[in-house]
């Protein structure tokens, strides 16, 4: 097992994010990784959180022209208060100008006008010239951000990192790249990079998910190598290689051997050592530590020296429903054996997830007094029973719990199925 430090921690990683004292985090994912279930994860020893990933336009519109079938609420990717720290927010775009004001106003917590944030587009394209469609700028020319709005000013709630989203495989929007698509496209995903460096505070870290390719050619691997080279260049702090291509989507197995070889690429010749994340195919505990295992390479008897190394992973969908996954990778780097949650303890976790949920959605549910509440528990009835899906999968009845989630639509109902199925007896 690689470890690195006190809890397995990377040195590296811990000076850049104070906090992330784990190697492993939960990933921002779609539809689920809200204020609410990074709280959860949290309790159970998750040390660093993502939030879904935000368009860049819906950032500076204010929520407006928002798809949701890609994306999340801008009020579900908001930090959670003092126990939702340290959190990284993603963001995933077409135009290096839009993605840097985006970045700025997320570390900023939107601090300054809606106009003002556009402004800082405007700006940066009339100082650009006339060429503005990132396609058209040459490589090598400045960040698309003018000095003079990069004067952000960070709340002390804010962001701990701005993570830059290449390796979504959304669907390509009036034929503008973003997400996974730039694997294909590597001087505008350079660009991307760049403007959000150099927008970004330098104190705030910068960091980027990619997945390991667009496809399976000689081409886009070459693409995804300039990519991820030219982070590190340009000052981002690590890269979070998922490891199957854009157009497996999310089909197929993860090719950890593609994932070693990009670990172990030019080790022990590199200049600097380079923090890098897994993901994929991560599904329980042990995995966290087979996957940074397999992909580094030890230079001694000692475990703690390690040449080319992983520094952490990345959960992603291994963790819906199952925050017990970090409190069992905890056990693990204890030298325990990762406990199983017992009925009771699923119990009080969806008890909480729910109060936690209905919290986060009475704050941005409109209406006034009993109409706001019944909306907000209506709505929370709804999203959680994804959540309620996957939780079943640990009780010992898993298919009627499944079948009663599926249908809650109060608070009250979800309580029953606690009642029901959750009781203190069904342990013994």
């Amino acid at each position: 097992m690689a470890t690195f430090g006190p809890g397995g921690a990377d040195p590296h990683v811990t000076a850049l994010v104070p906090g992330f004292d784990a190697p492993f985090f939960q990933a921002g994912l779609a539809g689920y990784s809200d204020a609410a279930m990074r709280i959860i994860a949290r309790r159970h020893g998750c040390p660093y959180c993502v939030t879904e990933a935000l368009l860049d336009q819906t950032l500076l519109g204010g929520g407006r022209g928002f798809a949701k079938a890609d994306l999340g609420e801008i009020e579900d990717n908001i930090p959670g208060g003092d126990e939702d720290r340290p959190l990284a927010g993603q963001i995933m775009g077409s135009d290096p100008t839009e993605m840097a004001a985006a970045a700025v106003k997320m570390v900023e917590q939107g601090a300054r006008r809606e106009k003002e944030y556009r402004a800082i587009v405007e700006q940066a394209r009339s100082h650009q010239g006339t060429q503005t469609r990132s396609e058209s700028l040459p490589i090598g020319r400045p960040s698309p951000v003018m000095p003079s709005c990069l004067n952000a000013s960070v709340s002390s709630a804010s962001f701990a990192a701005i993570d830059i989203n290449l390796a979504c495989p959304v669907k390509k929007i009036a034929r503008r790249a973003r997400g996974g698509h730039w694997l294909a496209e590597p001087e505008g995903a350079i660009r991307i990079l760049e403007a959000v460096r150099e927008a970004v505070p330098c104190d705030i870290p910068v960091t980027v998910k990619m997945r390991r390719s667009f496809d399976d050619s000689d081409e886009m691997r070459e693409n995804f190598l300039r990519i991820f080279d030219a982070a590190y260049d340009m000052g981002c702090a690590w890269v979070t290689v998922h490891a199957r291509s854009v157009q497996q989507k999310y089909i197929g197995p993860s090719r950890w051997d593609l994932l070693r070889e990009i670990v172990q690429r030019d080790h022990p010749g590199r200049v600097r050592e380079r923090i890098i994340f897994g993901s994929g195919d991560v599904w329980e505990a042990a995995d966290v530590f087979r996957m940074i295992a397999y992909c580094s390479t030890p230079v001694g008897p000692a475990s703690s020296r390690w040449g080319a190394r992983l520094s952490g992973v990345s959960i992603a969908r291994g963790c819906i429903g199952n925050p017990w996954i970090f409190r069992q990778c905890r056990d693990i780097l204890a030298g325990r054996g990762p406990s199983k949650p017992t009925v009771a303890e699923q119990r009080e976790v969806l008890m909480q997830h729910f109060q936690l949920a209905m919290g986060v959605n009475r704050l941005f549910t409109r209406g006034l007094g009993q109409a706001r509440e019944e909306r907000a528990e209506r709505h929370t009835a709804r999203t959680m029973r994804k959540f309620g899906i996957r939780f079943a999968g640990h009780h010992p009845q898993s298919d009627p719990v499944r079948e009663r989630f599926i249908v809650c639509q109060t608070m009250e109902e979800w309580q029953r199925v606690l009642e029901e199925f959750y009781h203190v007896q069904v342990d013994q």
